[in-house]
């Protein structure tokens, strides 16, 4: 059994403290947490474990003028003999009775039974996947019941229990997996709302991004990755075209001014979620444009700039001022923004050149600028050698505008080497395919010239780019040297920030050139400014970059609302939908990209997808979730009987316990612990009862349970409460059926026809579809019942 600290504790307030710590767990029955410490099959265990039963007045059983009342640590086994709970909640003393065997039903508590973790085939049969869980409920990527064995998991469909790999994997956390379903569903509106909550750049980054999210999808475990950048280029373009009904203004003015200086995509995105949230928004940009890098950095045949043009037109059109041209530090102080809004924030970027320090170094010309001028610069010198010194996608992009404006030869120099470029493997095969010469792993010693003009760069082998740390420390051999002979160098080495714009008397602090802003809300030394992109973290990506614009923007508006306080985030609630033939689909779609002899500087290469591609390929993600089934027999049963929930800090519905995520500590707070258990008392003529389906009486976990409690008077229901079990996440209210059987006589008839309602909505796995009948069989038995 794996190691860990026990700890008795005499209260729940000393017990409340401790769970607090991280990697540590409480423990009541011990029969689930002590099986996964024996079994040694999941990732993390916890290193401290509470006892709760040291606790005095956690367990008993006792009625009041409102109901039942039973502590969190009663053993299964006293419910199930209590006559009290026997004559009057009979269905909670059979479902404590169906737990397992006896020797469990004496060490099992109910506070320990309903904060179970859900059980997966996996936990009961590790060895069918090499002996550990990792599973997307236990951090890791998906549900093994997509790949595997999945006969005993949901027919409602998964759920969500964490962000999706490729969500966790985005900077911006879009909910990719989401407005792919409203994609499949043919619902762009919806999609359309959800991209826009965390992303308000699609069409932008669909294009430029270097998507993150494709490389965590989990399909790409199976066979290929879901092409997520196409998709979102699609409902991006949607965006653009219908932004007056998509993006329209507030409806509300909140009175509150705030200036962005820069209009690059961080200062964009806050500029977004601001006026959003009704305040009067200013951007200001030194350029002709808005845009930043967006406009003058990144190449037309990648971004379009009418692409950039129609989103500051789709902004604009939201009430968000422009004013261009306008050089923050010199047109306006930042004493003069701090004085005339409520709130600044600064996301100016990184457009200062990097000095590496090799001889005649100023021979050479920076990246962006030769981006930024890119058609002037060629002018006249078709034909040009041009080295390009940098592995990144800014190296890229330069290299192969130098190549399409007719430089007679391009070649790449990188320090690092093919697979530790930074450039992204389809951006480097696309440099490949334009005729550009790649040369990783070496390093520029000095600038070679004659009579005042380059004739070429002296290189040197790197061996290595980082140390052991993995800092950036690259070791050269200096006796393995190189010479390539070119008329022009152009460094993509990085830029750097430039402060200067700030002035002596604005105190704000900064660290190596760069502005410090906390990593949760942007806000930095100053309480009024707030700093986001690369004038905080370097140059970075650009999703990256509307993360943190995103970031501070809710970061104000909590400060103008006066809600400081973070809101506990729930997974989304609902089942789950996919297309069941995605995994007959094996193949991402190619994009329709421009014939190399077509190609030009400033046509965008790629033609994107067809609308019914764009379906297909939404139709290949997994919406991936987790199937695995909630094993309490109690819960269904407390949510059958309108049963609270009672902890350290309050009370909730059992619906609200069981029903809105599978799981508990999504639901509890750090150190919150449940305390008991109130039932209201039974009406009159009410009759409840539970019953499960297993293979093997009191050894294993139900297949399928049914708790049901009925109201009648002279034979027809006035009221229904049915609630099934182990056929998903969560226990599932039968709303359906119960809607119908008020005022309903008990018949056959009546009985199959709640069966069939109560199932409706069932989206079950080819191998978990016997479920179903099984469902319904005891459904029926439940409202037979009442007629004998």
């Amino acid at each position: 059994m794996r190691q860990f600290e026990h700890i008795d504790v005499e209260s729940l307030k000393e017990a409340s403290e401790l769970l607090k710590e991280e990697h540590t767990a409480a423990i009541a029955g011990g029969t689930d947490l002590l099986g996964a410490l024996k079994d040694k099959i999941m990732p993390d265990y916890p290193e401290k474990v509470v006892n709760l039963k040291t606790i005095d007045g956690l367990s008993g059983i006792r009625e009041d003028e409102e109901g039942l009342v039973v502590g969190a640590l009663t053993k299964l086994s006293d419910l199930q003999d209590h006559k009290l709970v026997k004559e009057k909640y009979p269905s909670l003393a059979q479902a404590a009775k169906s737990v397992a065997s006896p020797l469990i039903r004496n060490s099992a508590t109910i506070g320990g039974n309903i904060c179970q973790d859900v059980r997966c085939w996996y936990y009961r049969y590790p060895h069918q996947i090499g002996g550990r869980v990792n599973c997307v409920r236990k951090g890791g990527e998906g549900c093994y019941a997509f790949t595997g064995e999945r006969g005993n998991h949901s027919v409602f469909g998964a759920m969500r229990v964490d962000r999706p790999s490729c969500s966790a994997s985005c900077p911006a956390h879009v909910n990719i997996s989401a407005y792919l379903a409203k994609v499949r569903e043919n619902d762009l509106e919806g999609a359309a709302e959800i991209l826009l909550s965390a992303n308000p750049l699609p069409a932008i980054t669909s294009r430029v991004c270097t998507h993150f999210c494709q490389e965590g999808c989990h399909r790409g475990e199976l066979d290929t990755h879901v092409g997520v950048g196409q998709i979102e280029r699609y409902v991006g373009d949607y965006i653009l075209n219908n932004a007056s009904r998509l993006m329209p203004p507030p409806e509300t003015e909140s009175g509150q001014r705030i200036a962005v200086a820069g209009g690059g995509p961080a200062g964009l995105s806050a500029a977004y979620y601001l006026r959003k949230a009704g305040h009067k928004v200013t951007v200001y940009d030194r350029m002709e444009e808005a845009g930043g890098l967006l406009m003058y950095a990144i190449p037309a045949y990648r971004l379009p700039k009418e692409v950039v043009q129609k989103q500051i037109k789709a902004l604009e059109g939201m009430g968000i001022e422009f004013q261009c041209g306008v050089e923050i530090g010199k047109d306006i102080t930042m004493e003069q923004l701090a004085s005339d809004y409520d709130k600044v924030f600064l996301s100016t970027g990184a457009w200062k050149k990097t000095v590496i320090g090799i001889d005649h170094e100023e021979m050479t010309r920076f990246g962006l600028e030769f981006l930024m001028e890119v058609k002037g610069w060629m002018a006249g010198k078709a034909g040009t050698n041009v080295v390009v010194v940098g592995g990144g996608n800014v190296a890229v992009d330069v290299a192969v505008t130098a190549k399409r404006l007719g430089a007679s030869s391009v070649t790449m120099v990188s320090l690092e080497s093919r697979g530790e470029m930074p450039a992204t493997k389809e951006e480097l095969e696309r440099a490949e395919e334009e005729g550009i010469v790649l040369m990783p792993s070496w390093g520029p010693a000095a600038v070679m010239k004659e009579e005042g003009r380059v004739t070429g760069i002296r290189l040197r082998r790197c061996v290595s780019v980082r140390n052991a740390e993995g800092r950036f420390a690259p070791v050269y051999d200096d006796n393995d040297i190189k010479e390539v002979g070119s008329d022009s160098i152009l460094m993509c080495v990085g830029q750097q920030t430039d402060l200067s714009f700030l002035g002596d008397d604005f105190a704000i602090e900064q660290n190596r050139g760069r502005i410090v802003a906390d990593g949760l809300t942007q806000i930095t030394s100053d309480a009024d400014v707030y700093a986001g992109g690369d004038v905080v973290t370097g140059p970075a990506t650009v999703v990256a970059a509307l993360a943190a614009g995103r970031r501070a923007a809710q970061a104000m508006n909590h400060m103008f609302e006066g809600t400081r306080d973070k809101v506990k985030e729930l997974p989304e609630g609902g089942f789950l939908r996919y297309d069941h033939d995605c995994r007959q689909c094996k193949h991402v779609i190619s994009t329709h990209v421009r014939p190399l002899e077509e190609r030009k500087v400033d046509l965008e290469d790629d033609f994107g997808l067809t609308p019914e591609e764009v379906r297909q390929e939404a139709g290949r993600c997994f919406n991936c979730g987790c199937f695995a089934v909630n094993p309490s027999d109690i819960a269904n049963v407390l949510v059958s009987l309108d049963a609270s929930v009672v902890t350290n800090l309050r009370s909730y519905t059992a619906e609200e316990f069981f029903q809105r995520t599978p799981r508990v500590h999504d639901i509890l707070d750090d150190g919150e612990i449940v305390a008991e258990i109130r039932i209201p008392a039974m009406k009159d003529g009410a009759k409840a009862g539970y019953e499960k389906f297993r293979e093997r009486a009191s050894i294993d976990f139900a297949e399928v349970a049914c708790a049901a409690v009925y109201e009648t008077e002279n034979q027809i229901v006035k009221r229904a409460k049915i609630v099934l079990g182990a056929v998903a996440p969560v226990p599932v209210s039968c709303e359906k059926a119960e809607q119908y059987l008020a005022g309903k006589k008990i018949s056959e008839e009546t009985a199959d026809q709640a069966a069939e309602l109560a199932l409706a909505g069932a989206d079950p796995l080819k191998e978990t579809s016997y479920k179903v009948q099984i469902a319904k069989t005891l459904i029926k038995r439940s409202l037979l019942a009442l007629n004998r």
